[in-house]
């Protein structure tokens, strides 16, 4: 006589952070079900990132047709009809969803770093325009913030150009980067606040 019972139900999921790396959610190894609330699957990646300041960030899915949607904390997952067409597997996109009207008082390193992640992601795909001087200025910032000081020993001519600011970026700009990062020598390094990232 044959089984009837009910086939477990397999979900897995890729939630595509802001640094460009991956987080994967399955049944399995959390628990996630199509029947757990979008709060849930917040809380892992909060978790995950150790982001106490919560409230500016949510994740985001786009149905088949590239609309895209704001994952709803008190809904299901199976209540996102558009996410579950799209699937399975399923892709969510972790991003900011408030800015904050001050970034100023913006009280934890990592959440100024998600917001940082955020803005340089935005310009480098033309959703925020950004005046040359301005991206310049930025990318500088990025630069000693991924290399530290200019050495001339170590950063030899167009080592700017292995980074990308901006769509369509040309050699005046990361020139004008190159000539302000020089200018940046004895800031303290800014990097990826380390302490905070589990991985």
């Amino acid at each position: 006589m044959g089984c009837f019972c009910a086939v477990p139900e397999e979900f897995y999921c890729e939630v595509l952070l802001l640094d460009e790396s991956k987080l994967t959610l399955t049944s399995q190894q959390q628990g996630i079900k199509k029947s757990t609330k979008g709060s849930v699957v917040l809380g892992y990646v909060f978790r995950h990132l150790n982001l106490v300041e919560i409230d500016y960030f949510g994740l985001r899915y786009c149905d088949r047709s590239h609309q895209t949607y704001w994952l709803d904390p008190a809904k299901t997952l199976a209540e996102h009809k558009e996410l579950i067409n799209t699937g399975p597997p399923y892709t969510l996109y972790f991003g900011i969803k408030f800015y904050a009207e001050d970034p100023c008082k913006l009280k934890e390193e990592i959440t100024r770093y998600q917001f940082f992640l955020q803005v340089k992601q935005d310009i480098l795909q033309g959703r925020l325009p950004c005046p040359v001087n301005t991206a310049a200025q930025l990318g500088a910032y990025v630069i000693q913030s991924e290399l530290g000081d200019y050495d001339p020993y170590k950063h030899t001519a167009g080592y700017v150009s292995e980074y990308r600011f901006v769509p369509d970026q040309k050699e005046e700009l990361e020139d004008a980067i190159e000539r302000i990062h020089k200018t940046l020598m004895y800031k303290t390094k800014l990097g990826k606040p380390e302490k905070y990232l589990v991985g």
